[in-house]
């Protein structure tokens, strides 16, 4: 990563405030059990240590050091450093055949979002799928932010780290058919419709 990437500190194991409303989400668009995944920022491999726990082949890569330092010390052999401008996957992943690709809540801290998507396009073959989450900006959300005075701490612009990124799904659908996958599914997650929290894509290699 770039040497103006702000890591995001990990400290405990513990889930990330998002999960609740985000796995039930996210085991729906996973179906069952079928072939390895490979959790693209997993953090301190929290989502990917409760998928493990329900049966799925998960591996998980990330750039944050201490976080993967907490996944590996409790799920020894599936967590890994990554450095995306090294180009490949850690060399005991070379070997793997991944189907399926996850990233939740990632791509918003991301300074080069597209190098990231062709990296997962890179890793999956033909008919593999990638599953992102990002937090969900629409018209009538931030209208709704705007009004009651909330622009300020939603943007977070403050946190060291945070979110740099601020997608809709009309301008994450276009960068993940600009490098190549088809757009399948969409769904909302927390809050009500439109007013969503975040936000899953699920694309077709």
């Amino acid at each position: 990563m770039s040497k103006m990437y702000k890591e995001y500190a990990y400290h405990l194991p513990d889930d990330t405030w998002s999960q609740s409303y985000l796995m039930p989400r996210l085991l729906h668009m996973l179906g069952k059990p079928n072939g390895p995944i490979l959790d693209l920022g997993c953090g301190n491999g929290s989502v990917a240590r409760a998928l493990l726990g329900l049966g799925y082949d998960v591996y998980g890569v990330d750039a944050s050091e201490g976080g993967i330092s907490i996944a590996e010390g409790l799920s020894p052999g599936r967590f890994f450093v990554l450095d995306l401008s090294a180009g490949g996957l850690p060399e005991p992943l070379t070997k793997i055949a991944f189907k399926t690709v996850i990233s939740t809540e990632v791509i918003e801290h991301l300074y080069d979002p597209r190098g990231f998507i062709d990296f997962a396009h890179r890793i999956l073959g033909p008919g593999g799928e990638l599953i992102i989450s990002t937090p969900y900006h629409g018209y009538l959300k931030n209208l709704v932010l705007a009004l009651l005075g909330r622009m300020d701490a939603h943007f977070t612009v403050l946190w060291d780290g945070g979110h740099i990124k601020f997608w809709s799904r009309k301008t994450l659908t276009r960068l993940l058919e600009e490098e190549n996958f088809k757009v399948d599914k969409f769904v909302g997650a927390g809050r009500w419709p439109l007013v969503w929290k975040t936000m899953i894509i699920a694309a077709t290699n």
